[in-house]
């Protein structure tokens, strides 16, 4: 393709001269973060390492803003939990070998919840790859072949003249819906050697728009405004797609009850007349989505949490909306459509009838009672007073994060979290440890307003070292601890299966004490006093601590 004299890019002489003459003393490490500026970054995640050094260094010749883990890990769930709250590329600047591979659960939790994040590692001298076995400190056979299971694309640099390119690929990769985390990795001596190539300047990544095929849009609308019964399942890429507006539109429009996933809290109001809410791992719920004679599924691959533990048969029409391909009828026969969420709906609301349903508002409010029925016969007045109490302390507008516990499994079907975007928890690859270095990169997002987060003392020694994270950069996050004594939820598990538990006892620090050590204010509470303790360190600045002794029981399973 041929280009006219006209379409060059006009520089004035001050910039061609700044092009021709780049300052001296830059680095590989200097092209990264150039990259990362020109593509509109403002904030990266990390913790440097020795292979690392040559994109540290440039860090601080750059307007990025570090914030810097003490673990790998955590450091991966701050870079995932920032990009679930801004919908912005997340990137995160790891080192070699062990710090790399230290990663991967939180990349892998990116992947299940669509989160936009760009890893950066570093790799061993350009010499030493190829699975020679040199001997090179941290030096693995393959490297990539770790990470690629787990990240969306993977993006390789071998000179300095490939980073920029290798940088907007991924940067693209990982906001192309599905959005998820990717991978670029550069050895040390690239990193580390000077060059004289232009300073980066701006950078083109716009990702791929995923659009429905029309004719999937007007079979799906169709079907939808003949049906009797449709009711609508929202995912959680409903949320990562902004589309919680056009969602309500088309559920009042079709006069639709709507339930939403554990990924799609929020995603519709929890006290409208048509909101089922969240009870997904309940009978009564799972009935009446059978029943559905149209049943549409927007952001979900009704895996196993969002199916009750796969017990759910449809036996109406299925229609599944999804930006990730691979999940298409992957459970369910289904018209299935291939489109980012907010586009799909958007089409369908323009597309479908209106149709007036006098009923439907009725039968959701029938199930609602069966369900709150269910769970008042169990006797679980402390479990749902501790729920409460977190609600009522917590802003509307104040994101919370979830660990693995008893409590954030009362939190998926329980919880109001009354604004699309602000409950988020590890529940798509289910690790422990995710609550408070996520809770950390939401505070970095936006620390202007108070971030929650939420977790069993179990999960909490994953990632207690961030409590100096938190000091260090004076974040405004409180960090609630339920301290039961061990894994509490695989103690009901194992008890429930084979009469005793084994392996579920911990001994634990105090957990007050253990905060003040980091200068972190810290308070221990009862269930009585927990929505006032937790009130006041949320409106507190900086980071605080708030440790309820609790013995919280699940309620009783349904798909047994």
């Amino acid at each position: 393709m041929s280009h006219d004299h006209d379409d060059r890019p006009q520089l004035t002489a001050a910039q061609a001269a700044a092009v021709l003459n780049p300052p001296a003393g830059r680095t590989g490490g200097d092209l990264v973060v150039e990259s990362l500026q020109g593509l509109g970054a403002t904030t990266v995640f990390g913790l440097p390492g020795q292979h690392a050094l040559g994109m540290f260094d440039a860090l601080r010749r750059s307007s990025l803003r570090y914030v810097g883990l003490r673990v790998e890990n955590n450091a991966g769930f701050a870079a995932d939990a920032y990009g679930r709250i801004t919908g912005e590329v997340a990137p995160l600047l790891l080192s070699t070998g062990p710090g790399a591979l230290t990663s991967l659960a939180a990349l892998q939790e990116a992947a299940a919840a669509s989160a936009p994040v760009l890893a950066i590692s570093s790799q061993i001298p350009t010499a030493g790859l190829g699975g020679g076995r040199h001997g090179y400190l941290h030096e693995l056979r393959d490297q990539q072949a770790s990470v690629r299971d787990i990240v969306k694309s993977v993006h390789t640099v071998r000179s300095a003249s490939q980073i920029p390119s290798a940088i907007a690929a991924a940067w693209e990769s990982a906001l192309t819906a599905p959005h998820g985390p990717v991978w670029v990795e550069i050895p040390q001596d690239v990193l580390l050697a000077e060059t004289m190539l232009p300073v980066v300047s701006a950078m083109d990544a716009t990702p791929r728009e995923l659009y429905p095929r029309p004719e999937l849009t007007i079979a799906a609308a169709h079907l939808l405004s003949n049906a009797e019964r449709p009711v609508i399942i929202a995912g959680g890429g409903v949320v990562r797609s902004d589309a919680s507006g056009k969602l309500r539109a088309l559920a009042e429009k079709l006069d639709a009850p709507v339930v939403t996933t554990f990924g799609g809290k929020g995603a519709f109001p929890w006290e409208h007349p048509l909101s089922l809410r969240s009870w997904l791992e309940d009978r009564h719920t799972t009935d009446f989505l059978e029943d559905a004679d149209v049943l549409l599924v927007v952001g979900s691959g009704l895996g196993e949490l969002s199916s009750n533990y796969h017990t759910f048969r449809p036996r109406g029409r299925v229609i599944q909306i999804e930006a990730d391909a691979g999940k298409l009828e992957s459970n369910h026969p289904a018209l299935g459509i291939h489109s980012d969420a907010r586009e799909a709906l958007s089409d369908l609301l323009e597309a479908v009838e209106r149709r007036e349903d006098a009923g439907a508002a009725e039968r959701v409010a029938t199930v609602l009672e069966k369900v709150r029925a269910r769970i008042d016969a169990q006797e679980l007045t402390l479990e749902q007073q501790v729920l409460a109490a977190v609600r009522e302390a917590l802003p509307d507008t104040a994101p919370s994060f979830w660990d693995m516990t008893i409590l954030a499994y009362w939190a998926w079907s329980a919880f109001d979290a009354r604004r699309p975007n602000t409950m988020h928890s590890a529940q798509g690859a289910g690790g422990l440890g995710y609550g408070f270095p996520a809770a950390v990169g939401a505070a970095a997002a936006d620390p202007t307003r108070p971030v929650l987060a939420v977790s069993g003392d179990g999960g909490a020694m994953y990632s207690i070292a961030e409590l100096a994270t938190a000091r260090q950069y004076d974040l405004p996050l409180t960090w609630l601890i339920v301290d039961d004594g061990g894994y509490g939820i695989l103690r009901e598990y194992m008890t429930d299966a084979f009469g005793e538990a084994t392996g579920t006892e911990l001994s634990r620090p105090d957990f007050v004490a253990l905060a003040e050590s980091f200068g972190v204010p810290a308070v221990r509470t009862t269930p009585e006093a927990l929505a006032t303790d937790l009130g006041k360190a949320l409106a507190a600045p900086g980071p605080s601590v708030v440790v309820l002794p609790a013995l919280l029981r699940m309620f009783e399973p349904t798909h047994l």
